[in-house]
Order: C-alpha cells, then sequence, then structure tokens
C-alpha cells in the first residue's frame, strides 16, 4: 500500500475514532488543553499567536483565542484562498469569524493580514498526532506550505484518545516541537 493510500486510511480510521469520543471527556479534555497552552512559555512569551479556529469535530480553539485577547495578545487565524493556500488574518473578537471554506469559521476578507513573520508562537491542528510531534494533517497541505516558511515555537494539540504513534511522515511533512494532549505537555 502506497503512503497516501496508508494515510487515507488512518484519516478513515481517525474519523470513526473522533465520532466515537464521549462529549463530556471532549470538553473536559478541551479545557485542560487550553490550561496547558497557555501555561508554556513560548505562548507566554509570544505578543502574536496562529492559531486554528477548530470544527465540532476537533479541539475547541476558542477558549484559547479568547484567554490570548484578555492577555492582550494579537491572535491570528487561517483564511483559505485556494486549495492548499492559506493566509492569516487578525480577529479582535468572534465577530470577525464567518463561515468559509470547507466547513471552517474563518476571518472576514476585510480583516487585516498578518505577515508570517509577525507570528511569535503557532498553534497546530491536527487529525491526529504521535507523542514525538509527527501529525497527520486533512490531506490538503495548508499547513505544512505555510509552517515551512515559519520558524518559531509551535505546539500541536490533540486528544490523548485518539494521538497514534504509528505516523508515516514524508519529505514535506514537519515534526512539531511540542505536543499537547490533556495528559501533559511533550517537547520534541
Amino acid at each position: 500500500m502506497t503512503v497516501k493510500n496508508l494515510k487515507k486510511q488512518m484519516r478513515r480510521e481517525v474519523r470513526e475514532a473522533v465520532r466515537a469520543l464521549e462529549p463530556a471527556y471532549c470538553e473536559e479534555a478541551d479545557e485542560r488543553i487550553a490550561d496547558l497552552v497557555a501555561g508554556l512559555p513560548e505562548y507566554d512569551e509570544a505578543d502574536t499567536i496562529f492559531c486554528f479556529v477548530g470544527t465540532a469535530d476537533e479541539i475547541d480553539t476558542m477558549k484559547l483565542i479568547r484567554r490570548a485577547w484578555e492577555a492582550g495578545k494579537r491572535v491570528g487565524v487561517p483564511r483559505c484562498i485556494k486549495m492548499g493556500e492559506m493566509v492569516v488574518q487578525e480577529i479582535r473578537s468572534e465577530e470577525d469569524l464567518e463561515d468559509g471554506s470547507y466547513g471552517i469559521r474563518e476571518p472576514k476578507v476585510e480583516c487585516p493580514e498578518i505577515g508570517g513573520g509577525e507570528i511569535d508562537f503557532v498553534i497546530v491542528p491536527c487529525m491526529t498526532c504521535s507523542h514525538d510531534g509527527r501529525r497527520l494533517g486533512y490531506g490538503g497541505g495548508f499547513y505544512d506550505r505555510f509552517l515551512s516558511g515559519i520558524d518559531v515555537p509551535m505546539a500541536v494539540i490533540c486528544r490523548e484518545k485518539i494521538m497514534r504513534d504509528d505516523i508515516i511522515m514524508e519529505a514535506h511533512d514537519r515534526r512539531i516541537g511540542i505536543v499537547v494532549s490533556e495528559k501533559g505537555i511533550e517537547r520534541n
């Protein structure tokens, strides 16, 4: 089986595992993950953070985004431009978000763009990830392309119950240095 097909199969398995998660577990895990991320020195020292807006199946990142605003941080979230390409735009409130591509809430087009060089810390999404920072994305390559030009601290966040240590990396895949689950923080 090719690596591409193995990743497709793994994505199917992870989607099934996510559907089986209890809502109470997800809420508790998401709260713990938000606490742990907010306690990272890299997060604390960052003036500008880049964070995804979680979908119904992902971690609720609005908790983190609200905390960042309360701490006086500038928050950038992604907006899809076309397949595989995104920009980061600043949001100052939830009213700056609208339904966008792929069922993901995105910044309104008039929100100011944030360049990669302005970002101090990145919170990276995944379908699943390993304890040593290998992540399986959704297959569009958005983050692989965008993150290839950024050299700042990054944390991938994932609920422990869907983490996998059998993720295969390809040449374009990037290992993330900080892994946060409700069980704790791992540095690679």
